[in-house]
Parts: structure tokens; sequence; C-alpha cells
């Protein structure tokens, strides 16, 4: 069946070059898939109903129409919150004090102008990235994805659950074990999924529960410890390190690994197809890409003063602290674990050993108050995570199962692995792991930026809204800078590793990995422009002429 409607979309662009896959689809307008049966086959939105938007205000900006488009990046914004994020902004803090708050600035705005692509996407073709990424690549390739995807998504998922499991494990005073909060947020998340049965409005209005709850919940520890405003201003707006070494500067490369996360990508270009826009009106697409763009700019925003509120509590109260002071100032309030904090060295810390300190230098509400900001981001993260499998998974496999059974494949994958970990491994140690989860995401990040570039600037897919020469150059940059930082950490990682078997294995693997890379790139670069990659359409042109010049003869 699948064959079918490829031969049906080719030929409705006959006599244009075959650049590869990214051409062997064409797509004339910017309306949703062209033939009834490819609609029936995909998933034209996850939800089972779409916003209206209302259509009798014609001003420049309508506060109406944005309340209506507002909801996808909300729940976009809530990966730039997740537990992987908050530990990552506490150890910014710890590590580096105020110094690297510029990064976090320059790692959201980078996010945003990302995100912007993803959503232009979904509104432009009415097809979420991974249905594009499965009409545009060949099989193999598009497996390959799929499984990398995947991985990434399983990785994210995990920190996101034992980040709820720690909460919960906090908030019980160490009587819910680690194993029990995974079971306990299994649970709760399949419930809360379910909330779009009421409506998609109520659903995306529990999200903006969650936010609420973390801005007040970090908000409250930022008011409570007061930072040096002077500081921090300094440390957001002034792109420096003084005094920074080889600790601050993967600490700086972890911001951007945690910030910018592959799965979101696939996320918010699947999430934007829940509002009501005519794909054939080249002005109420326009508009909404224009409202996406607003709502998304809003959202991150509000996720950037939480992160911020982090990383300011722990650079006021434990920059430059030891291990020492704390033991000290924790047997002094009587609160437990202080046998966390070995004596000598300075103050590491994670989520967990986070609100612990918290707790002995704040009083006890300080430490409840931090678990349930964390419940509240660990809860919202693995709900977006889990609509991200879905979407991922109906998109590359063109899935047609019913919901309950999609749910449930999509949590299976992601939640074994997370109940081996949580089994097996003490809540207290569990920063090892963390760093693994984050080199894995980092791996897989050129797996939604590359595809994301490279079909947002193909005008065949695209039309009038493919990106322009600006936007293809920047997004090129952004692309690359990113991709690069994140090749760095994980080769941090790995040399730190100390293992010669592990250099070998790496080794290999990074061959098969660049590989893949270089043809995604090929791909992108012949999207972009660069005709002279273009193989396949100077051997097509070739023949062509051979052909005219054998029967001219």
């Amino acid at each position: 069946m699948k064959a079918e409607q490829e031969e049906e979309i080719v030929e409705e662009g006959p006599g244009a070059p075959e650049n590869g896959a990214i051409q062997r689809h064409q797509y004339s307008s910017v309306s949703s898939p062209s033939t009834p049966s490819e609609q029936d086959l995909g998933f034209s939105t996850y939800y089972e109903e779409k916003v209206h938007i209302p259509e009798d205000v014609n001003q420049m900006f309508s506060f109406r129409k944005l309340w209506a488009f507002t909801g996808p990046g909300f729940l976009m914004s809530i990966a730039y919150l997740d537990p992987g994020n908050i530990e990552s902004d506490l150890q910014s803090g710890a590590k580096a004090g105020f110094k690297l708050l510029w990064v976090l600035l320059l790692a959201t705005i980078i996010g945003l102008l990302l995100q912007r692509l993803a959503a232009r996407l979904g509104v432009v073709t009415g097809m979420h990235l991974a249905e594009v990424c499965n009409r545009q690549y060949p099989t193999v390739p598009r497996i390959i994805l799929w499984l990398m995807v995947e991985l990434a998504i399983i990785g994210s998922d995990m920190q996101e659950v034992i980040g709820c499991a720690i909460a919960l494990n906090l908030l019980s005073v160490g009587r819910i074990p680690l194993w029990g909060g995974v079971l306990i947020t299994i649970t709760d998340t399949f419930v809360f999924l379910f909330l779009d049965k009421y409506g998609l409005r109520k659903l995306e209005a529990f999200f903006g529960f969650l936010i609420t709850v973390m801005a007040l919940s970090f908000g409250y520890e930022y008011v409570l410890v007061k930072p040096d405003q002077g500081d921090l201003l300094k440390g957001m707006f002034v792109p420096y390190c003084a005094g920074c070494g080889p600790v601050q500067l993967e600490q700086a490369v972890g911001i951007v690994g945690a910030v910018i996360m592959p799965h979101n990508i696939y996320l918010h270009s699947a999430l934007v197809k829940s509002r009501d826009v005519d794909r054939k009106n080249k002005k109420e697409v326009k508009e909404a890409n224009k409202y996406f763009f607003i709502e998304s700019s809003v959202a991150l925003f509000i996720s950037f003063l939480i992160n911020v509120f982090v990383v300011a509590v722990f650079a006021q109260a434990f920059y430059g602290k030891s291990n020492a002071d704390v033991i000290q100032k924790c047997n002094e309030t009587g609160i437990p674990h202080s046998d966390l904090f070995p004596p000598n060295g300075t103050l590491e810390v994670d989520i967990y050993k986070g609100g612990v300190v918290l707790g002995c230098y704040f009083g006890q509400a300080a430490l409840y108050i931090w678990a349930i900001g964390i419940l509240a981001a660990g809860q919202s993260s693995t709900m977006t995570g889990t609509y991200s499998g879905q979407f991922v998974m109906e998109g590359f496999l063109n899935l047609r199962w019913s919901r309950f059974a999609r749910v449930l494949l999509t949590r299976s994958i992601a939640i074994f692995p997370t109940l081996l970990v949580a089994i097996f491994q003490d809540v207290q140690h569990l920063t090892g792991m963390n760093d693994f989860l984050n080199v894995l995401q980092s791996m897989q990040l050129p797996f939604a930026l590359i595809p994301i570039l490279t079909f947002t600037s193909a005008t065949a897919i695209m039309n009038d809204f493919a990106n322009g020469y600006v936007w293809k150059i920047l997004g090129g940059i952004l692309t690359l800078i990113v991709c690069a930082i994140n090749i760095y950490f994980v080769v941090v990682y790995v040399t730190s590793l100390n293992s010669v078997a592990l250099y070998v294995m790496s080794a290999l693997l990074s061959v098969a990995y660049l590989c893949f890379v270089g043809y995604l790139v090929w791909h992108c670069l012949v999207s972009l422009g660069v005709s002279c990659l273009d193989f396949r359409s100077r051997v097509r042109h070739s023949a062509l002429t051979e052909e005219q010049a054998d029967d001219d003869s």
C-alpha cells in the first residue's frame, strides 16, 4: 500500500529532478497529504479534537488569537524544565557560580530558533517531523533514524522517571524506595495521559498548572536564598568566565546538551497540528507561524526564568562550599544523610543531594518544596516524553494501533530499563547514570537537527514557506555549533572512562555513527542548494542527455 502511495505522489511532479530521496516525493502545495488513502493512514493529530481559531478579528495582533494558539509551546517548553535540566542548573551554580548564566541564555535562544523550524514544518505541511522523515528517506536510513530517536527518548524518559522517583523518596523521608517511585510514576502517567479525553484545553491547562508549581517552588527557594542581583545580571549578559577551568568548560557544554534535546523537535512539530489551520490558505498559515513563534517565545522565557532560579540558588548558597561545610551544617540542624558527603573535597550535588543540602541550610520546608518542584518537573516531562514516543513511533512506522496499545508500547520501551536501574541502583548514587544518559542524548541530536533543517529548506515540501538564504545559513551554523558542542561532550565523557576496550568499541561505533551523520548532511546540503553534491541528479541528467543524443542521431 505504501509503495502505491509513493508512486502517486511521484506522479504529481512529472519532470521534477530526482535529487535522492529528498525530491522523491513532491508536495505541490502546503496542504495535507494529497490522497485520501494517505490521509486515512496518517495521524492528522494525536488528539481527538482541534482548537478552533477565531476568524472575526482583523487586527495585526490579537490576544484572542494568541490565546487560541497558546498550548503547544508550553508543552514543548517542559523539556527545558525536566530533571536533567534542573540537575545541570544546580551543578552549574555549585561549580561556576553565576558565571555560566549567559551560556544558559544563549542555549535557550538557540533552542527557540530551532523550535521555530519544527513548528513551521508542522503548520505548513500538516505532518510532523517523523511523518515527513517516513515519506522522504529510503527504508534503511529511515529505520536507523527511528532507532536513534527512540534511544534519545528512552534516555530522556529514564531521567524524568528517576527524577519523579527521587522526589517521592525525598517527600516520604526515604519510605518510598526508588523502584516504588518508578512504579507510582508509571501509574499516574497513564492516568494523566488520558486527560485529553475531557478536552485538549483541559490537558494544556494541567501542564500550565505543573509549570506554575515549578515556578512557585523554585521561586520560593530563590526568594529564600536572596541571590546577589548584580552578580546575576553580570553572569547573564557578560559572556565571560573569569578563572574558569576544565570543570566549568565541561559544565558549559553540559548546559547546551541539557537544554536542546532531540525528541523535543519531533514533539513540537506534532503539537502544532492540534490547531485548526487551513493549510490551503496562505494567510492563515503565515498567521499561525507568527502566533506559534510568539507563544514559544513566551513559554521559553518562563522556562528560562525557572532555570535561572535554580542556578542562582546554588550559585549564591553553595558555590565554593566544601563537603566539610555541608556536613557541619547538617549536623547542626539535625538533617540526616550527612554521610552523602565525603569529608574531603568540594561540594558535588545532584537532584537528590541538592535537596538534602537545601534542607541542611534552610530548613525542612526548603527540602520538601524543592522535592515538590522536582516532582512537577519529572511528571510533566514524563508525559510529554510519552507523547514524543508515540508521535515518533506512529510517524516512522505508520502504526494504526488502538490508543491504549500505542501508549502501552511506548511506555514499556522506556520503563523496563528504568525499572532495572531503580532496582539495582541506590538513590544516592545516580550521578554516573545521568552523565551516561546525557551523553546518549547528545549523540542523537544530529538526528533531529539535520532533518528539520533539511525539510524546512526544501521548496518541494515547504513551497513559499521554505527557509530563505538567511535562515539556511543561520540554521546551518546553529546546527553545526550545537552538534560540535555535544560531540565534544561525548569525547570528554569517553576519555574519562580510562578503559582501552571501551576506547576501541567507541572508535568502531564512531565510524558507523559518522557515516550515517554524513549521509544526512549530504541530503541536507542538497536541500540547501549545494547542487555540486547532487550526484543522482547529475547522473540522471547525463543519462537523459545521452538518450536525447541517440534519438537525434
